[in-house]
């Protein structure tokens, strides 16, 4: 049994939380929101009254956090200086690659052990314990955390040094934007062509533009009975969330000087799509912006 701090308890940290204690591992939690604190409690979460608090007897630490300044900040005003030395900080939160560098920095001249961790598979994969963990940190810290990494998981890639992690994170998500924009525009010009739904998917799912955004995350009702489509787009994953995520590919892209032109235009679709009602609606549901 490992004792686990775990600070951050929305829609995704509560199952990942979860989980770990079904496995038979000791958590205790906090948040800053008082329904995910509620939530955590009806869960028999204990939480405590602060994040020094939950992690000042904790072997782990992970955190789910909104944005790299949170991280940052928590590391910087209480949380470092909380935890015993060489606790085991597991950072899953998706935040920009010199982010991750930063605060893998603050850990260990705190004296504790880092990875960034963040992950994929939205709250469906957080609560059937089937996230895809990219992790970025050193080979020992790696093997510390993978038994705990993969109750929350299926699938767990090293992908490197600290902040590699992130790095492959923002890679994925620019592909998987990138990709459930052109799943949309296929439909909806199918539609003005005159295709019914379920004949373009049975076509494309079986042949060379097969990809998860249409399998998996059908942007229309019908052809995938359990896509956000067929629950009037409700999240999944929210179209802010994915807006943020592209912010922080674009950010790469310029500090990289990379040439990726539909990495630039997918951030440009999705910040006018979380501008208006999809902030709180599922990624797919920009076919709605792409009918007009």
């Amino acid at each position: 049994m490992t004792r686990v701090a775990f600070l951050g308890l929305g829609h995704m940290g509560l199952p990942m939380a979860k989980n770990l204690v079904a496995a038979g591992h000791e958590v205790h939690g906090f948040d800053l929101v008082p329904a995910a604190i509620e939530a955590a409690g009806a869960a028999g979460i204990p939480v405590a009254a602060s994040g020094a608090e939950a992690v000042a007897d904790a072997e782990v630490v992970v955190t789910m956090f909104p944005a790299g300044k949170h991280v940052i900040e928590a590391y910087r005003t209480e949380l470092l200086a909380a935890a015993r030395p060489g606790t085991l900080f597991i950072e899953s939160s998706t935040i920009a690659v010199d982010e991750a560098r930063a605060a893998h920095a603050l850990a260990l001249a705190a004296g504790h052990r880092h990875i960034d961790a963040p992950v994929s598979g939205g709250v469906v994969g957080a609560e059937a314990g089937t996230l895809a963990f990219m992790v970025g940190g050193s080979d020992d810290d790696f093997a510390a955390a993978l038994p705990l990494l993969e109750i929350m998981g299926k699938r767990i890639v090293h992908c490197g040094g600290p902040g590699l992690g992130q790095a492959a994170k923002v890679c994925n998500n620019m592909v998987l934007a990138v990709s459930q924009i052109a799943v949309a525009e296929a439909f909806v010009l199918g539609e003005r062509l005159g295709l019914e739904h379920q004949a373009l998917f049975d076509v494309v799912s079986q042949a060379s533009g097969q990809c998860w955004a249409l399998t998996t995350n059908c942007p229309v009702p019908g052809p995938v009975p359990t896509s956000p489509a067929n629950r009037d787009y409700q999240p999944g994953f929210a179209g802010a969330l994915m807006a943020k995520d592209l912010g922080l590919a674009l950010q790469a892209i310029e500090q990289t000087s990379t040439d990726a032109r539909m990495g630039r235009l997918a951030q440009e679709l999705y910040a006018a799509y979380a501008a208006g009602e999809g902030a709180t609606r599922d990624f797919s549901g920009i076919i709605t912006d792409i009918r007009g």
